[in-house]
């Protein structure tokens, strides 16, 4: 059981650095179609991705020694099942923010803002979730945590991500909400907004 857990941490060690490339890759390198003037922004998103941000650096800065031991120490058997679903984890992020970057086009921004002409997009993975870039970085901080952070790095970085996360989606909701009135409504009482088929 050891060596198994210790050679799965060793593999999804290196899937959740070649993950982290291609996740950060799709922002960095992405086809950017023709932009759109702003017609409404809301800078307040930009505290909530700083929160997120100190929530990442908790997780990436505060490690588990010897690096790559079992979250919690000895549990040997826990460890698989958490390395499993930290594969899992890093693979369907890197779907959703694939997914998600292609159908809002040009509408993507890192701050909350409506350009001209701004759409309500409801298809593709938004037909799941709402804010399906924050579902994606936040299973990438799961799997970075349940890989090689400390167990209190965990809950600490999960707290802040989802408190720095509960502002950008406040901004942008009622930006939307806003805009597009009873058509956002609808698909906010249907579409969960971070966890995927999830009605709480």
């Amino acid at each position: 059981m050891r060596e198994i857990s210790q050679y799965l941490s060793i593999a999804a060690f290196v899937i959740l650095i070649i993950s982290w490339f291609v996740f950060l890759g799709l922002f960095a390198f992405r086809r950017r179609p023709a932009t759109a003037p702003d017609s409404k922004r809301a800078p307040r998103s930009f505290a909530g991705l700083a929160v997120q941000a100190i929530g990442f650096g908790v997780v990436w800065g505060f490690q588990r020694e010897p690096l790559l031991s079992p979250l919690f120490e000895g549990q040997f058997a826990l460890n698989i099942i958490l390395q499993v679903l930290a594969v899992f984890l890093m693979t369907s992020s890197v779907w959703l923010t694939m997914s998600a970057v292609r159908e809002l086009g040009k509408q993507f921004a890192l701050q909350a803002r409506l350009i001209e002409g701004h759409e309500l997009i409801t298809s593709g993975v938004y037909r799941i979730v709402r804010h399906p870039i924050y579902t994606a970085m936040f299973g990438m901080l799961l799997a970075t945590a349940f890989v090689m952070s400390h167990w209190i790095a965990l809950i600490v970085g999960v707290c802040l991500f989802l408190i720095g996360t509960r502002i950008r989606t406040a901004s942008e909701d009622r930006l939307l909400s806003d805009a597009f009135g009873a058509e956002f409504a609808a698909w906010k009482k249907k579409v969960p907004g971070l966890v995927p088929f999830a009605k709480w």
